[in-house]
């Protein structure tokens, strides 16, 4: 399977200054984060990357996952976490049609205003989705990607809050997935995988993560 992808498992040291400052503000989470890719990646290095994360908390520990075409954890912060990184190309190689999984994904799911005919040209605001309306939007997003939703547990996490161009203060709605489901188109879903799922990539939403379902 090419292009190539790894994955960083990342367990959190709450007592770093630098983590600390990164779980308030997700634009110097996200600095930090493309420290652990190759420099020269040109004028939108995240995406020439294939750089996604997302922040799995839980009651003992906070775990960040991020995933790129190439990472080197010894650039992270001193005293940041633990990392362990592990190759992807086996899981994207197992996958093939029918294949029963579990996944989780953060999602930004919006939608853009319908603006009048008079305002032909323009671009309505995004309008953040809830309930039902969050849930068709990741069933869509999800088909696209070659999966066919069997089971999707919607919980709505924090709001995580950055800046646009260091100084315009941004905040992104997401909701996190989990589920099973089987997969439809192998390549699609592999794409999906590496390339992420919706908006706020920059702000830890699209990483899709899966794992083969027991038999």
């Amino acid at each position: 399977m090419s292009p190539r992808a790894a994955l960083a498992r990342i367990r959190l040291n709450p007592h770093s200054r630098a983590v600390q400052r990164d779980l308030r503000n997700a634009t110097d989470m996200h600095r930090t984060l493309m420290r652990l890719v190759p420099d020269g990646l040109g004028d939108s290095p995240r995406r020439a990357a294939g750089l996604l994360y997302r922040l799995d908390v839980s009651d003992t520990c906070n775990t960040l996952l991020v995933q790129a075409s190439a990472l080197d954890p010894t650039r992270l912060p001193d005293d940041y976490g633990h990392a362990d990184v592990k190759d992807l190309t086996p899981v994207l190689n197992a996958l093939q049609k029918g294949l029963t999984v579990h996944y989780r994904i953060v999602v930004n799911p919006v939608k853009t205003e319908r603006l009048p005919l008079e305002n032909k040209g323009q671009r309505g605001k995004r309008i953040a989705l809830t309930g039902p309306d969050a849930d068709q939007w990741w069933a869509r997003r999800a088909h696209e990607a070659g999966l066919h939703l069997t089971t999707a547990l919607p919980t709505p996490i924090a709001a995580v809050h950055g800046r646009s161009n260091n100084t315009v203060a941004v905040r992104h709605h997401l909701v996190r997935y989990d589920g099973t489901a089987t997969v439809t188109d192998p390549d699609a879903l592999a794409e999906a995988v590496l390339g992420g799922i919706g908006r706020a990539k920059s702000y830890g939403a699209g990483l899709l993560s899966l794992a083969r379902a027991a038999a």
